[in-house]
This record gives C-alpha cells, sequence and structure tokens, in this order.
C-alpha cells in the first residue's frame, strides 16, 4: 500500500523548490486519463483498508479524500496543482497506519472531517434546487406580480 501511495503521490521532485509529486499530478495532465485511471488505485487503497478492518467512519473519510481528489482533479490545471498538494493516497495511507489496530478508536477530527464533508455534499446537492427556486421568483413566476 505504501508503494501505491508514494508512486501516486510522491515519486518525482522538483529539484529546486523540493516539491514531491507523483504519476496522480502527471496523469492529470491528460484531459480525461488522469481522471479515470488514478482513482482506480485509490480504490484499491480503500479495498486494502476495508479487509485490514478500519472503522467505517475512517473508510468514509478516505471515500472523502479521493472523491474530493477527483473532483478538484477535473479541473484543468487547478487540478494538477490540488493533487500535488492534497495528496489523497497519502493521507489515506496515514489513516490506514494510524486506525489499522482494532482496538484505535477513530478520533474526533475523523468525526468532524466527515460530517463537514456530509454537509458540504448536501448543500451542493441543494445548490441547483435553490439557485432555480431563485430564479422562478425573480422572473415573476413564483409572485402574483406581474412579469412586465
Amino acid at each position: 500500500m505504501r508503494r501505491y501511495a508514494w508512486i501516486l503521490d510522491s515519486l518525482f521532485e522538483l529539484p529546486v523548490v523540493k516539491v514531491r509529486f507523483g504519476l496522480d499530478a502527471i496523469a492529470g495532465l491528460v484531459p480525461g486519463l488522469g481522471d479515470l485511471t488514478t482513482p482506480v488505485f485509490s480504490a484499491y487503497l480503500l479495498l486494502q483498508a476495508f479487509r485490514m478492518r478500519v472503522p467505517k467512519i475512517v473508510l468514509m473519510r478516505m471515500v472523502f479524500n479521493v472523491a474530493l481528489d477527483a473532483i478538484v482533479g477535473t479541473v484543468p490545471i487547478l487540478g494538477d496543482l490540488f493533487d500535488i498538494g492534497f495528496k489523497a493516497n497519502m493521507r489515506n495511507l496515514a489513516l490506514v497506519e494510524r486506525h489499522a489496530d482494532p482496538f484505535l478508536k477513530p478520533t474526533r477530527g475523523d468525526y468532524v472531517f466527515v460530517w463537514v464533508m456530509l454537509a458540504t455534499l448536501a448543500g451542493l446537492a441543494l445548490l441547483p434546487i435553490i439557485l432555480f427556486l431563485m430564479l422562478l421568483y425573480f422572473s415573476g413566476i413564483l409572485t402574483s406580480r406581474p412579469l412586465i
């Protein structure tokens, strides 16, 4: 697992600025390729964490890390820079190493992260509905006032 995470997130180093990046950032430069291939390897890390009986809340946090990486990764250039800085696979590896002990409980930070991500997803899901209703309201369709 450590080898996959390292290859995906930290294989290469820019010598002048000492910034590490991996195949995830490089594959992201090819439109569509990185967005389709690197989540497969991230899913492998998730599967291994599941097999190691990592707590479900931590697995959920790992899924959010991968999802955030995949979603932001779809934005050209910004997604590649995000891959270099965020390093979702290395984060997930650290979570697995910290929580692979079945007697170790998830931290409060794990729960907070998951709840914030769920709230963010709920907000993003409601945003189109709110915008649509606002459009109807300001166009006069939802009000009793005439359109002109």
